[in-house]
């Protein structure tokens, strides 16, 4: 009889603690209204997530995409559900390819790929300074650079069947490119652009209510 009475009192318990997790995390995303993801061609990335803002990892690996090289600079976007493969070119006001940002889906989860066509005599040195894919996915979009706090570059909010959406997530998500920094990134900068003054969770928290 104990044991039963013990039995009981863990399975009560256990129900408790599961409907105080659901209220908790229903009481969350009721406040968000949006994700923000900041990259540059220099490996600096950052992400706000539930345990604060925090830096996207970054490595260089092969590019499987078409014509994809076997040195470029990836961002692992920590797992986001259901991304949208597909990539997004950018344009300088004198409509040439300056950077191409590529999303794809099966590399570690989901990778946000970056690279870099340096202008005819300008300097090499950042690590996406590699030229671009010589092939494109069929989910391609352009952009015109313009220009931003941090340099030039781009924001972009997709929507559904747009590269880099995010099917698994309740709120837009916004993507930041740098594709010339004007100067070092500073991480109170970029706070304040990821959260605008609100905490927000990351992709990675997305994933565990799939």
């Amino acid at each position: 009889m104990r044991n039963v009475q013990h039995l009981r009192g863990v399975l009560l318990s256990a129900a408790i603690m599961i409907a105080v997790v659901s209220v908790g995390s229903t009481l969350a995303w009721a406040q968000i209204t949006q994700i923000s993801i900041v990259v540059d061609e220099n490996g600096h990335g950052m992400i706000s997530g539930s345990l604060g803002l925090q830096p996207l990892s970054f490595s260089i690996i092969p590019d499987p995409g078409p014509g994809g090289k076997p040195n470029a600079l990836a961002y692992n976007l920590m797992n986001p559900p259901s991304l949208m493969r597909g990539d997004i070119i950018l344009f300088e006001q004198s409509f040439l390819q300056s950077d191409l940002l590529r999303f794809d889906p099966s590399t570690g989860g989901g990778t946000l790929f970056f690279y870099s066509n340096p202008n005819a005599g300008e300097e090499t040195g950042a690590l996406a300074d590699i030229g671009l894919p010589t092939g494109l996915n069929t989910n391609a979009i352009g952009l015109e650079e313009v220009p931003l706090a941090q340099g030039l570059g781009a924001i972009y909010t997709p929507t559904a069947a747009q590269p880099g959406f995010v099917g698994g997530s309740p709120v837009p998500v916004t993507y930041t490119f740098i594709s010339e920094r004007l100067s070092i990134p500073e991480p109170a900068s970029l706070f304040l652009l990821l959260t605008g003054g609100t905490i927000l969770l990351g992709l990675g928290v997305l994933r565990g209510r799939t």
